[in-house]
Order: structure tokens, then C-alpha cells, then sequence
């Protein structure tokens, strides 16, 4: 294990991922991180070797911290039957039809609030005032749950987000996301009881009902852990990306103009190519069930393996010049939302959102131009976006 092992730390990932992806993948594309209790595969080949071929890597993995601190049975990290009921449970509510039935009355009443409230006098941090609020209003009031303001929404986020990062088993992590379940759980449980006694149409109420026999449904405890991986996704993702994207665009004033000029095919190519370039979801995490070769290096049976998406997402031998931001790129796949059965449920939905959240932006003001006194800095490497993204808006 010595002659594959990194030694870079969690500050120095969660800071900056990309230069020590860059360097795995030339040096050490399959590495142990003593950091991360991972190893990590980082080529594109590689990384969908792992994400699809379950006989080899389980989702199952007790190591994973999302089973740690969300418990199980977990929809990303269950296999087989359960897995497949989990799913049942919560696609059928983001498959492409479905999400443009809904979409624009979830994401346009938010948007329109947020623009409302925006002092465009001087910079908006478009991350604090319109992004975050668009994705954790636009998933929390789909799961029905109306009360809950937008500071404790991203409290749960960020909470739920520190036991999901925690390889390390960082203790005031642990506690952090502790505490938020805890909260979570409290808010959740009117709403459970309501669509315990009248079943509606939201996705809690698909993942409690869908495919089961008439007259029974699946217990709060075999959902919940599914129900805080959601939770967590669906309301970082789409604001995280969207923001990355922007930052793409203002970054590039020629494709800002090109996607200005087009806001349907350019800006959906647009944020794909945004989700590729900074990708808001890093890994999926799988566990060997056995002695396997991956890219030359024997890993042992047991071992937690982290397919790291963000660094497929600029391989130098898929992407040409991966590092740049390029909405006219050849479109030859993406990693951003995982591979195999479990790719990620929500891709239509947070996709949806982004478009639109942007398409709305545009729309509203002529000209959205970076705070230069102000400058974004990424953070993260599990879960990556902005900490702030100040802008001009006219």
C-alpha cells in the first residue's frame, strides 16, 4: 500500500482539489489517502470501471460517512432489492416529463422573491441572495415542508454536508451533523404525519408509497436515512452548480453574449459544461468485495473506494484543454451525476433548476458583471462551490 499511498490533508483537498487531482491522474491515479481512509481513482476510465461493475464494488460500505452519520438502509449506498425499492420510491417523481410538469411553478415564484428583495445598488452575492435560497426552497417546499426559512434550510445543508465529508472522523463535525438530524427530524415529523394520514404528490410521499401493496406503505425509518441524502442533495446541488456555472460565464464575457443570445440549447450546454468544469458533487463511494485490479493497482477486499466524478470531469484524455470553461466543448459525456444504477435520481431535476434559475437571471438584468473587490474563492472537495459570488447586476 506504501508505493500507492498520498499524503496530501482535508485542508488541502477541501481547498484545492484540482491540483492534486492532476497530479493523481498523471502520477497515482489509484492512491490510498490515509487523510480520507479512501482510495482514490481519479481517470475517467477508471471511475466508471468502479461505478459499474457492483459485483466487484457494493454501495453497501459501513466505512462510508453517509452511513455513518445518515444511517441505513441509504438509497447511495444500498444494493439489490433494497436498493431498487428505495429508487422506486423517488424516480419516478424527477424523470425528465415529470419535472417539466412542475418546474417552473417550483423555481419561478422563488426567483421572482429573490430578485424582489435585491438591493442592486451595490454588489449582490448571488450565492447568499438567490442561488442557495432558490435550491433549498424549491426542494424543501416540494417535500412539503413550508415553515421552515431559508438561514435554517442552509443550516441543514451545511450540517447534514459536515457528516457527509467526514472521512476523517472529525468529532465536531460529527456533532455538527448530529445536531442538524436532530432538527431535522422535529421539522419532518408533522409532515410525515400528515401524508401517513392523506398521501399526496410529493416525493416523501412517493418514497413512502410508491410500488407498495394497497393499504401499506414504508416506515419512516427504512426512508429517513434516504430522506437526509435528499435532503442534502437536492438542496446544495442545483445552487452550487448554477453558481460554478455563472462564475464560468461572467468569467467569459464571449460565452455569456452566446448563451444571452440563446437561452435554450447554448444555456443548457452551458450548465452542463458548468457541472463538468466544478463539479458540486465529487465522488461516489463504493467498497471492494474483493481482491481487485484497478488501472494496474491491486486493492484489497474491504476497502473503501472514492470514484472521484469531479476529477473524471477533466481528464486529459477524454477532455481537451479540461481545465478551461468552454460551452462549445464536443459533448462526450459527463461524470458530474455518477454512473451506473446508481447515478444520481435528482440529474433532470437539478438540471431544470439551474437552466432555469438562470434563464431568470438573464432575463431580468442586462448586464451581470463580477465584483472584482469582492473575489469568489471555491471551497470543497466532496461537495464544491463558491463561499460567496458578489456581482454587478444592471
Amino acid at each position: 500500500m506504501s508505493d500507492t499511498t498520498t499524503d496530501f490533508s482535508v485542508e488541502d483537498i477541501e481547498r484545492d482539489p484540482y491540483s492534486i487531482y492532476a497530479r493523481l491522474r498523471k502520477d497515482n491515479p489509484v492512491a490510498y489517502s490515509p487523510a480520507l481512509n479512501s482510495w482514490l481513482v481519479t481517470r475517467w476510465d477508471d471511475v466508471r470501471f468502479v461505478t459499474t461493475n457492483p459485483e466487484l464494488f457494493k454501495a453497501e460500505d459501513d466505512n462510508a460517512p453517509v452511513v455513518k452519520y445518515f444511517g441505513k438502509p441509504a438509497i447511495i449506498h444500498a444494493d439489490g432489492d433494497v436498493h431498487r425499492e428505495l429508487r422506486q420510491g423517488v424516480a419516478p417523481h424527477y424523470m425528465p416529463k415529470k419535472v417539466a410538469s412542475y418546474i417552473d411553478d417550483l423555481v419561478r415564484p422563488v426567483a421572482r422573491d429573490c430578485i424582489a428583495a435585491m438591493d442592486t445598488s451595490k454588489p449582490v452575492d448571488l450565492v447568499d441572495a438567490y442561488f442557495e435560497p432558490i435550491s433549498v426552497l424549491t426542494l424543501a417546499r416540494s417535500f412539503g415542508v413550508t415553515d421552515v426559512d431559508v438561514a435554517t434550510l442552509r443550516d441543514w445543508f451545511h450540517g447534514l454536508a459536515l457528516g457527509a465529508i467526514n472521512f476523517s472522523d472529525d468529532p465536531e463535525r460529527a456533532r455538527i451533523c448530529e445536531e442538524t438530524k436532530a432538527k431535522i427530524d422535529a421539522a419532518m415529523a408533522p409532515v410525515f404525519e400528515r401524508i401517513e394520514k392523506e398521501p399526496d404528490s410529493s416525493p416523501l410521499s412517493h418514497m413512502m408509497y410508491h410500488g407498495m401493496p394497497e393499504g401499506e406503505r414504508r416506515s419512516r425509518a427504512f426512508i429517513m436515512p434516504s430522506v437526509l441524502v435528499t435532503l442534502l442533495g437536492g438542496m446544495q446541488e442545483p445552487g452550487h452548480g448554477a453558481c460554478n456555472t455563472m462564475i464560468g460565464l461572467m468569467e467569459n464575457p464571449d460565452q455569456m453574449a452566446k448563451v444571452r443570445g440563446d437561452l435554450g440549447e447554448t444555456l443548457r450546454r452551458a450548465v452542463a459544461e458548468g457541472v463538468r468544469w466544478v463539479a458540486p458533487i465529487g465522488t461516489q463511494i463504493r467498497a471492494t468485495t474483493q481482491d481487485i485490479e484497478i488501472g494496474g493497482v491491486t486493492v484489497p477486499a474491504g476497502q473503501t473506494v472514492s470514484a472521484v466524478l469531479a476529477s473524471a470531469n477533466r481528464d486529459e484524455g477524454v477532455f481537451a484543454n479540461p481545465d478551461r470553461f468552454d460551452i462549445e466543448r464536443p459533448e462526450t459525456g459527463l461524470a458530474s451525476f455518477g454512473f451506473g444504477a446508481h447515478f444520481c435520481a435528482g440529474k433532470w431535476l437539478a438540471l431544470a433548476q439551474m437552466e432555469l434559475a438562470i434563464r431568470i437571471l438573464l432575463e431580468t438584468f442586462d448586464e451581470i458583471t463580477l465584483d472584482r473587490s469582492q473575489p469568489y474563492e471555491f471551497f470543497g472537495w466532496e461537495f464544491r462551490a463558491p463561499t460567496t459570488l458578489y456581482a454587478h447586476l444592471s
